[in-house]
């Protein structure tokens, strides 16, 4: 029951990340750490957002109150690979491959009138990662253990707004690491274990314009996270988790965009930037119904934090429930989840290109929500 609910919760932790926090995508966990023997294991993820919003001031004449969006975000997917085995008695060793941060988002083209970032060509962002992390896990004899390791983290991003700004950047590989420790009691299969990953700060190489050759600094944050779980009744887990990820270090601010010119005609200065830090809550249960099967349930939140999002990322807070199914078959295991997502209300502030004085609102995004599936199959040798 340990490792089902371990395993589980992470599934169901990753479907429901569509349009979390930032640009978090797959929630980084230590729990492959935990399971025994030599174990692999091959995750897959997809999430379907819809997000829409409706303008609120007039841009031009193209461009009046009441414009639509439309919905400006895709759906998406990702895989991840996790492998780990015993070294020792005590000593354990995982090799992690995902995806931690990502984004896509598409306002299309149209016809006037329509919704500013809709104009000419429309607007596109997209954001992609890349992550390999190698960790160790030593158990001592009462209970506690402790692990680490390096990660390196690379990743790259384009942008392509209707007034004719472009920009393609491609990130440096960067090392950070991951620390961590961790109290178990087996018998009532309690675990408790706290978790820190680094920030990595990346040098962006980009092209600006089609033309312009610069580059700008953007930090992906440092995580702590918190998990707890434990036995309530033969076959019967409770588990929960507190993650804080320090999302007021990441900003995206390409030089040309940002400069003295560029800002009347392009601003605000950062294409992507947020002000507050995230912090997401989960709460589930997990129930043993046969040898074979294994059922499991959560809530996640995060708060709205409230003042404007970023026009290329107009979500604030979530609710999240998430229900999954395990099959266990000698070795074999496999773990399905999906999850429906509550997106939190936001509103943008209208650039600085338009005459209007700071702080003055732009859009309003309401009623949008999220779907999510996740597949993992793992493999005991």
């Amino acid at each position: 029951m340990n490792r089902i609910a371990a395993a589980t919760a992470a599934l169901l932790t990753t479907t429901a990340l569509a349009h979390a926090g930032g640009v978090e995508r797959a929630g980084q966990s230590p729990a492959i750490l935990f399971e025994e023997g030599t174990y692999v294991e091959l995750s897959y993820t997809w999430a379907d957002p819809e997000v829409s919003g409706v303008q609120v001031v007039p841009a031009s004449p193209a461009s009046p109150v009441g414009s639509l969006s439309g919905d400006i975000a895709p759906a998406y997917s990702y895989a991840g690979l996790s492998f780990r085995t015993d070294i020792t008695e005590r000593l354990s060793f995982a090799l992690i491959y995902d995806e931690p941060i990502g984004a896509d988002v598409n306002y299309a083209a149209g016809l006037p009138p329509n919704y500013l970032y809709r104009l000419n060509t429309g607007s596109q962002a997209t954001i992609e990662s890349q992550q390999v992390t190698a960790a160790l896990r030593y158990e001592f004899a009462n209970g506690f253990s402790v692990y680490g390791g390096l990660r390196n983290v690379t990743a790259n991003g384009e942008v392509s707004l209707f007034n004719g700004y472009t920009m393609q950047a491609s990130g440096s590989d960067e090392w950070g690491y991951m620390v961590g420790a961790a109290y178990e009691i087996p018998d009532i299969a309690l675990r408790v274990a706290l978790t820190y990953y680094s920030a990595t700060t990346h040098n962006f190489s980009a092209t600006e314009f089609g033309a312009f050759s610069t580059t700008f600094d953007t930090t992906i944050p440092q995580q702590v996270l918190l998990e707890a779980q434990s036995g309530v009744a033969e076959g019967t887990l409770v588990f929960g988790s507190v993650r804080w990820t320090d999302w007021s270090e990441f900003d995206i601010t390409p030089d040309v965009f940002s400069d003295g010119a560029a800002d009347g005609a392009y601003g605000p200065n950062s294409l992507v930037s947020y002000d507050n830090d995230t912090w997401t809550w989960t709460v589930g249960g997990a129930r043993r119904l046969s040898d074979t099967w294994a059922v499991l349930g959560s809530l996640t939140y995060e708060a709205q934090q409230d003042g404007f999002s970023g026009n290329l990322g107009p979500t604030d807070g979530r609710t999240s429930i998430g229900l999954a199914a395990r099959y266990t078959q000698g070795p074999l295991r496999v773990t399905a989840g999906v999850s429906y997502s509550w997106i939190g209300e936001a509103e943008t502030e209208t650039p600085s290109a338009l005459p209007y004085p700071p702080g003055t609102q732009f859009s309003s995004f309401t009623d949008n929500h999220a779907i999510g599936f996740g597949l993992r199959i793992g493999y005991t040798f």
